[in-house]
């Protein structure tokens, strides 16, 4: 078919073609290089751009739902206000794209690359964001309610005001990221990389933070509100003025690392701290008695 004097077509030569608001509902350009095309405001609803060159592209406010673009390269296109809902992104790369408050609800990213992407505001609830790598992007304000980040990497990404309420977190390389009052409530976080991380002010309620490695990271006023910080690695963490009560005995500190630990003015009502193990380094509340609540200390 054609659109515009340009012939749509698998392994089509587009290269800078200038197509806006076209319709492209259903077409196939498998293949296609698309590198440096204009299609803002393009119908692409359904179409097929599996490992198509889409480097540079303008898709801003496109329409891409239900697209496939597995193993497409989008490396800087531009993608801001673009509908992604429900797409196959499956590892695809957009290293340095714009996402300006685009619609990802239920898209796939599963393994796609997103290092140093643009994703302000950007909307991924219940996205599927398995294995995908966001180092060094920029979250501010992006929506992650509900999506499945298993064995993301999200190093040195910045997310601070991020809505990651019950997002599965488990395992994922947090090393270093910008989680700057985040809503974590009833984040999946079992055994993730928090080394360094940066949470001051995140609400953690209800959190699953089991065997997470919070070596050193910063979580000063969050509110871990009955979260689960069990066999936690909290060693040299800032935990001042947090927010730890009403801990069950499935929403605990038990057998917590808390050495060099700081909990200066952190409120440790009904918290379970059995077997924690602290040191002469870890600063306790203003008149808390760690060893009458069960901590070790060594």
């Amino acid at each position: 078919m054609e659109v515009n004097g340009y012939t749509i077509e698998p392994e089509a030569n587009l290269r800078a073609a200038n197509l806006p608001k076209a319709n492209l509902r259903k077409a196939d350009l498998t293949k296609a290089n698309l590198w440096m095309a204009k299609l803002p405001e393009a119908n692409l609803t359904g179409s097929n751009l599996s490992l198509a060159n889409l480097r540079g592209a303008n898709l801003s406010e496109a329409h891409l739902a239900g697209a496939n673009l597995s193993f497409a390269n989008f490396f800087s296109a531009n993608l801001t206000g673009a509908d992604l809902f429900g797409a196959d992104f499956f590892g695809a790369n957009f290293f340095r794209a714009t996402f300006l408050e685009t619609t990802l609800i239920e898209a796939n990213l599963t393994g796609a690359n997103l290092g140093k992407a643009d994703l302000f505001n950007a909307n991924l609830i219940r996205s599927n964001l398995t294995g995908a790598r966001f180092n060094k992007a920029y979250l501010v304000g992006a929506n992650l309610g509900g999506a499945n980040l298993t064995a993301v990497q999200l190093r040195l990404a910045i997310l601070p005001e991020a809505n990651l309420r019950g997002a599965i977190l488990s395992g994922v390389d947090l090393v270093g990221t910008n989680l700057r009052g985040a809503n974590l409530t009833k984040a999946n976080l079992i055994k993730s990389n928090l080394w360094m991380a940066k949470l001051p002010g995140a609400d953690l309620t209800e959190s699953n933070l089991s065997w997470a490695n919070l070596r050193g990271a910063n979580l000063s006023w969050a509110t871990l509100r009955g979260a689960n910080l069990s066999w936690a690695n909290l060693s040299w963490a800032n935990l001042s003025w947090a927010n730890l009560s009403w801990a069950t005995p499935k929403r605990n500190i038990f057998g917590a690392n808390l050495r060099g630990a700081d909990l200066a003015g952190a409120n440790l009502r009904e918290t379970n701290l059995t077997g924690a193990l602290a040191d002469k380094h870890t600063v306790w509340p203003e008149g808390f008695n760690p060893a009458a609540a069960g901590v070790i200390s060594k």
